[in-house]
């Protein structure tokens, strides 16, 4: 039965991560239109950021809208953990006028994403066929380290909502072990997400300068990598060469938690940027290093996704399922002293 929810066009939808948030308008069932990238710096709060958007794409009125964020979903309040933004959903949801918001993990919502994303936009590192009816994992370094999964089910797929990017790093080698020790004592705890992250790039790189004796000059995450990739710098080309080596790594322990013979998924805003470099480097080789797991991990395909704004087809696919539940729960009677939605 029909609780009466319209289905009105267009919807609102946003990735929101610790340094960009890109919002969109859904204009009708998969069609994604006049996407903006605002910087989250940029402004004071969401609020803020999302009534620039609306201002832009012509302050369309809107009644249904889904957010991806890098942090965390656990209730009615968000804190970023990456970022300055906090807010209530249900406060932002009437501040903006709007019938429904639901605001989920930007991970969750790329892992819902995968199965809509065209073989154009996937560019392969490795490995066999991927196995169908098999989970699929998601891993990407950005501003912070997004891990998620897919998990078949008869009928669909169920995407897995987590904070794998905070586990415990956990070295390779006898450099891996020293680096691990130089964040260790800046730090205490060594997350994963620590060192595979945008702040994790020139933090490898000073590990690395101090382990040979050297200096390290004052460099950010760009100019990192871009030395490194120019080979102007062999510290800074070694930096990026660990950094493959370590999301290898990782990426081969989040598949054999997750038994991932449907294929690994590289999201995230680092790796796209390495193009060229990234195939050549340790990364595949590390993904099948792990002993008698070797030929376990040999056969599963890498997936580097290549999109430019991949997790909002999830990100509405999400909307979509939502409103067509509540469309399809009964409406309560006015008789039965329940208000009806």
């Amino acid at each position: 039965m029909s609780t009466g929810l319209p289905e009105q066009w267009p919807r609102l939808l946003a990735d929101i991560g610790g340094s960009n948030a890109r919002f969109a308008l859904e204009t009708a069932p998969g069609v994604i239109e006049d996407i903006e990238v605002l910087p989250c710096a940029g402004y004071p709060t969401l609020l803020d950021a999302v009534r620039a958007y609306l201002d832009l794409a012509g302050a369309r009125a809107v009644a249904h809208a889904a957010f991806g964020i890098a942090n965390p979903v656990l209730g009615d309040w968000v804190q970023m953990t990456n970022h300055h933004w906090a807010f209530s959903i249900e406060a932002t949801r009437q501040a903006l006028g709007l019938t429904t918001l639901l605001v989920i993990n930007d991970f969750t919502a790329l892992a819902l994403a995968l199965p809509h994303l065209p073989a154009s936009e996937l560019l392969r590192i490795g490995g066999g066929e991927a196995e169908a009816g098999a989970p699929l994992a998601l891993i990407g370094p950005g501003t912070g380290l997004g891990v998620s999964a897919l998990i078949p089910f008869p009928g669909g797929h169920a995407p897995l909502s987590g904070e794998g990017g905070h586990v415990g790093f956990a070295p390779f080698d006898e450099r891996e072990a020293d680096i691990w020790l130089y964040a260790m004592r800046r730090f205490g705890h060594v997350s994963a997400e620590r060192l595979l992250s945008g702040s994790g790039i020139p933090l490898i790189y000073q590990a690395l300068c101090e382990r040979a004796g050297e200096t390290a000059a004052a460099l950010d995450p760009a100019e990192v990598t871009a030395r490194g990739l120019s080979g102007a710098c062999p510290r800074c080309r070694e930096t990026l060469e660990v950094f493959c080596g370590m999301l290898g790594g990782a990426a081969a322990n989040l598949a054999l938690n997750l038994g991932a013979r449907g294929g690994v998924y590289l999201g995230g805003g680092i790796v796209p940027r390495l193009r060229g470099f990234f195939e050549q480097s340790p990364f595949r080789r590390r993904f099948e290093d792990k002993g008698r797991m070797s030929g376990y991990l040999a056969a599963i395909p890498v997936y580097l996704i290549v999109s430019s704004y991949p997790a909002l087809p999830g990100v509405a696919a999400h909307l979509a399922a939502e409103l067509a539940k509540a469309r399809a729960r009964p409406r309560a009677h006015p008789d039965d002293g329940a208000a009806g939605e």
